[in-house]
């Protein structure tokens, strides 16, 4: 495991690790399981660790600062950020650490946690894998400077968890338990930590509870995040109203990325009845003269609006200026090729 340059900091890791030598015995087996993976992950720091199993442990008190809702958030964050700071903390490329984007040389907040937009027959195809995968480095398909591998190990081992963004609402969305977490370690570790909110399910479970958010109109979102070894570890079926990430979107931080479709008007079939603006989660159609108009640049390319759409004039097509989609297929033909 690597650590800050700091050297009184990286001494104090060196304490810490030799302590956590003689306490293995007393860590649950999912905790050693994850700090195994920490070790092995390359880059990944101590405070990538204790940031990723604060993220994993308590996901509802993470999200709901993270939100905003939890009452305890206008004073934690500014501690947290400080404690950051405390460690000197950079992303394992060394870079400037910015919460906003614009600047080249500086990693951004959205580089390290994000998630791309996956229709529905995608989305499938990441719960219904039946071998173990080593994707590194998809920037072409998760276009920021981190957190952008996929490394599935025992891809079968699947969790609906409930969604800390909906549970940190005062009215939230229902069902709650829709968040899928995906492979190890992360969902052994959930489960044992969360056994109150979280249940194992089967992938054909997995296929049926996203055909159920997809026809409540959620979209599904393939997760990242560098505490969570840089990789996909969720997929999340968000409404606009409850997900933290579309809020974050909404609001400057660009944490989601498009799918690599945007939706098509056929406006000789298009009636204007508004089913499609209605149901749209990111606010990028509106009816104009009675013909639905799309914001291409707001268009993520979910979905959901072709579902909705009863008169069928609407379709989702490659838009080559944005970033390729995420077929789990293709990628593992084109590792093998």
């Amino acid at each position: 495991m690597q650590f800050p340059n700091n050297q009184r900091i990286g001494n104090w890791c060196y304490r810490f690790c030799m302590i956590e030598n003689h306490m293995s015995k007393f860590l649950s087996q999912s905790t050693r399981r994850f700090l195994k993976e920490a070790r092995q992950t390359e880059g990944y720091s101590l405070f990538d660790f204790l940031h990723g199993y604060v993220y994993a442990r308590w996901p509802y008190l993470y999200i709901g600062i993270g939100t905003g809702e939890h009452p305890i958030s206008k004073t934690l964050k500014p501690i947290l950020n400080g404690f950051a700071r405390l460690f000197d903390y950079l992303p394992s490329n060394n870079q400037d650490f910015d919460i906003n984007t614009g600047d080249e040389n500086k990693v951004a907040f959205a580089d390290t946690y994000h998630g791309k937009v996956v229709p529905l027959k995608l989305a499938e195809q990441l719960v219904t894998i039946e071998q173990d995968i080593i994707l590194p480095d998809l920037e072409h398909v998760i276009p920021y400077k981190q957190a952008r591998d996929i490394v599935l190990q025992d891809p079968d081992h699947i969790i609906a968890l409930k969604c800390p963004c909906r549970s940190s609402r005062p009215d939230p969305c229902l069902p709650l338990d829709v968040c899928l977490i995906v492979g190890e370690p992360f969902a052994e570790f959930i489960l044992e930590h969360h056994p109150q909110k979280a249940r194992s399910i089967s992938s054909s479970e997995a296929v049926t509870l996203l055909k159920q958010e997809h026809e409540r109109g959620h979209v599904h979102h393939a997760f990242f995040k560098d505490a969570m070894f840089g990789r996909f570890y969720a997929i999340c079926n968000c409404c606009s109203c409850c997900c933290g990430a579309m809020q974050a979107h909404r609001n400057g931080t660009p944490m989601l990325s498009s799918s690599g479709y945007i939706v098509s008007v056929e406006n000789s079939i298009c009636i204007g009845c508004g089913t499609c603006e209605e149901n749209c989660q990111f606010g990028a159609i509106q009816i104009c003269a009675d013909i639905a108009v799309v914001d291409i640049d707001a268009c993520m390319g979910c979905g959901v609006c072709e579902e909705k759409c009863e008169q069928g004039a609407l379709s989702l097509n490659r838009d080559y200026s944005k970033p390729e989609p995420l077929v789990l297929s293709e990628l593992i033909a084109a590792q093998k090729a």
